[in-house]
């Protein structure tokens, strides 16, 4: 292994921890649980439907813990499934459910955009040219693992 950008890779692997993390915290504080938060963010995102494959794939959650996460929202009536065709489901917000991601997602995602506002257009574009760059080459090395 070329060891040449180990120290990169190091500060970059503890930024990424410490984000987690500071996720993790404000999810506390908001009295949900990570995996919870991470799905009502996707919905805060792409509507109050979204299919289940779709919100693995956003939240990078394995499809067990989304699964679990969905049957505790819907068991306390926050969504409800339905079939879209075949085995696929959707899930759908309820008023309850809209109003929850509201004051937590959809909150946070205030903070995040009084943050990225702040910066410049070209910080901005940077910030998300660079890591979508990082992420298709990884996905790209990683598959040939």
């Amino acid at each position: 292994m070329d060891t040449q950008h180990f120290h990169h890779i190091r500060h970059l692997s503890q930024i990424l921890g410490e984000l987690e993390g500071t996720y993790h915290e404000i999810s506390l504080k908001l009295g949900i649980s990570d995996s919870i938060f991470k799905i009502l963010y996707t919905f805060c995102c792409f509507g109050a439907c979204c299919p289940l494959n779709d919100i693995c794939r956003y939240t990078g959650l394995s499809k067990q813990t989304v699964h679990s996460a969905i049957r505790t929202l819907e068991e306390k009536g926050f969504l409800c499934l339905k079939a879209i065709d075949g085995k696929a489901k959707k899930a759908c917000l309820t008023e309850e459910g809209i109003s929850l991601a509201n004051s937590t997602a959809l909150r946070v995602m205030g903070l995040e955009n009084d943050i990225l506002a702040s910066w410049s257009k070209e910080e901005r574009a940077m910030l998300i040219e660079l890591t979508e760059r990082f992420l298709v080459s990884l996905k790209e090395k990683g598959s040939q693992l």
